[in-house]
């Protein structure tokens, strides 16, 4: 079932997985040799572990097509699929490869491959592989120095800051005399936990109102709690442990307890050395990338007639 599962879901996908392939490996992207009168029988060779039809198949095209299979199968989230045996590779090749390179032969028999809707197709699909692998050379060119890294940390602290961050509990209630009964009680001293879950309309009341920590978020379209909330939560006048007074939201009276403040600060660069790489290789390729289009339209002739897209 497993493996029925993963045939129906490589067919959908085989086009994605020629992104994994050079042209050479992919039998209908072979440049074909010129037509002789007579045709020469195939060879089987030391490398060789099938022959089918016109076509030898080497240990290296099966370890390509394993491969191939096994990044499809990770990619699906189903790594208890992948080959990984000498037996599984053995079955594949019998039962899977051999199998596709025989349909393959039936379709060339057939002349398939002159179709004129399948010609245009195949050549869709050679051009995306070549521009993919056209900008995978590309890419692979570029590298980030550790000098690079340092300098991005240094000349970008400010941005790279992490924000303060408050662990916020909260006791809601329906009306604000709820809510100043409350109040007096944390002021003799009581527990704001037991508080919370006693007399809170909370959502997190049995959990003693705990929200965790929120950072204050400057964009209003973007906070999960209303302004009033965030002015109160990250007021200067309350510190770590501190208890506001009663302010209203617009599903009752709020009191809200500042558990613990985490300080605004610049994370080491050990901590995000990588993420600084990966951002600053992004931009290089995305920059080489540009730079190659932009060369290439000095160079080759294009011409766009706009009026004619329907």
């Amino acid at each position: 079932m497993l493996r029925s599962k993963l045939c129906l879901s490589l067919l959908i996908g085989v086009v994605g997985a020629f992104s994994f392939l050079g042209c050479e490996n992919i039998p209908f992207l072979k440049p074909k040799p010129a037509k002789a009168t007579a045709k020469a029988k195939p060879v089987a060779g030391p490398n060789t572990v099938a022959v089918v039809g016109d076509f030898v198949i080497s240990a290296d095209d099966l370890k390509k097509e394993i491969e191939n299979y096994n990044a499809l199968v990770a990619a699906q989230g189903m790594d208890q699929g992948k080959i990984d045996s000498k037996e599984k590779k053995a079955a594949y090749l019998r039962n899977d490869v051999v199998r596709r390179y025989m349909l393959y032969q039936e379709a060339l028999d057939r002349g398939l491959d002159k179709r004129e809707d399948l010609v245009k197709d195949l050549e869709y699909a050679r051009m995306n592989l070549l521009v993919s692998e056209l900008l995978r050379e590309e890419i692979n060119k570029i590298e980030v120095s550790t000098k690079e890294i340092e300098d991005f940390y240094n000349q970008n602290k400010d941005s790279l800051r992490e924000p303060e961050q408050r662990k916020i509990s909260e006791i809601v209630t329906n009306t604000e005399d709820e809510a100043k009964q409350v109040n007096i009680q944390l002021l003799q001293g009581g527990d704001f936990i037991a508080l919370s879950k006693q007399l809170s309309k909370s959502p997190k009341s049995q959990e003693g109102g705990d929200l965790g920590f929120l950072t204050y978020e400057l964009d209003p379209q973007k906070r999960i709690r209303f302004d009033k909330f965030y002015e109160v939560a990250f007021s200067p006048t309350l510190d770590a442990g501190s208890i506001s007074q009663i302010f209203k939201g617009a599903d009752g009276f709020y009191i809200i307890k500042v558990d613990g403040i985490k300080k605004s600060e610049v994370k080491p660069l050990t901590e995000i050395r990588d993420n600084i790489k990966n951002w600053l290789l992004l931009e290089k390729q995305q920059a080489a990338i540009a730079g190659l289009a932009k060369k290439l339209q000095g160079e080759i002739k294009v011409e766009v007639y706009e009026e004619k897209v329907e």
